[in-house]
This record gives C-alpha cells, structure tokens and sequence, in this order.
C-alpha cells in the first residue's frame, strides 16, 4: 500500500512497532497491549489514516502528527492511547478519554476510535481491546464504557452486539464546529 496519505498524520508504510513483548506476542494468542508513547506517533497516524481509509472519512483527516502528538503527550493530557500489536507488528489501536455521568455521580469512559487492521481482523484482537478498556474503566471508577460505530459498519455492529454492548437508539449526537461554533461562541456571556 504505497500512496500518498490523505490525512497528514503518516504513512501507512509505517514501521512495524517495539513492543516490551519482544516480537513474540506474549502468551495471550500472540496479542499484547500497551500505552501508546510519544515514540508511537508515526505509527499512531498510520493507523488513524486506516481508519479513515475504512471509514471512508479521509476528507476528515486533516490531523498532524504535532497535533496528535499534543493530544496525547502534551502538558496535561486528557486523551490517551493503547496499541495492540502481535509478533511485534502493530495491528490496532484505541483512543480513548474520561466522560461523567451526573446522573449515575460517577466517570465514564469514552473511545474515541477502536480500531483493528482488516487482515487481522476475528482473532479476538478487538474483543481484548475492549477487555482492557473495561478493565482500566472499573480500575478507575467508572460505571460505563461507551462509543460510537457508523450505522454503515455493519460488520462493527454485529460485533459490538455480540458483546451484549446495548446502541443508545433514543440519543442523537450533536456538533458545533467551524462557522456553527465561532457564531455561538460570539453570543455575549
């Protein structure tokens, strides 16, 4: 896949990654996954670009690797990064941050973007990264974990079904930005 990015933020040429596992995996099917570093950028880009290759959003990836790299790593991030990686070879990653519920009195847990390269897709790698996700919600208090999937992913759909994850069919999302957002900020306080 040698073409020229659409989005800023890499090439999906980029190197496979180093991992504490050695190349080998570790002893769960060969999967391991760890906190994205600041080291991880190029390969984080890479992987956002697929996704937006998959998702047919290229349009919408205008991300820098600077940008990315403020996101996650600059003085007081709230937004953070796993990679899952097998044989040494990075096949994943998820972005995720910290929601409330004041209803419930207690954190959440977003993901942002849980994404699995297609060739290493039913190998239960998208399966532990929601594991691990879980995981690190209940380690730090929160009572939910929560995502958005395209209506066209099917495929993403069934599988988030099958994990007995419930779609909020009675909440629609909203979004200010550009021209939309300057006018309310505008609006004297």
């Amino acid at each position: 896949m040698n073409r020229p990015s659409p989005c800023q933020c890499g090439s999906p040429t980029a190197a496979p990654c180093a991992c504490s596992c050695g190349a080998r995996g570790g002893a769960n099917g060969g999967i391991h996954l760890r906190a994205a570093t600041v080291e991880d950028i190029p390969l984080l880009c890479a992987l956002i670009n697929d996704l937006a290759e998959y998702e047919q959003l290229e349009h919408e990836c205008v991300s820098t690797p600077e940008q990315i790299a403020e996101l996650l790593f600059g003085p007081a991030p709230r937004v953070f990064a796993e990679l899952a990686h097998t044989r040494g070879e990075a096949v994943g990653f998820a972005v995720w941050y910290f929601t409330a519920s004041t209803f419930a009195g207690t954190p959440g847990l977003f993901i942002e973007d849980l994404y699995v390269r297609p060739a290493f897709r039913r190998r239960g790698i998208g399966r532990r990264m929601l594991s691990h996700l879980a995981g690190k919600a209940r380690a730090f208090g929160c009572r939910r974990v929560e995502w958005r999937a395209l209506k066209a992913n099917a495929p993403a759909l069934r599988f988030y079904e099958g994990l007995s994850a419930v779609p909020l069919v009675d909440w629609t999302t909203f979004r200010l930005d550009g021209a939309a957002m300057d006018a309310i900020a505008a609006i004297p306080r």
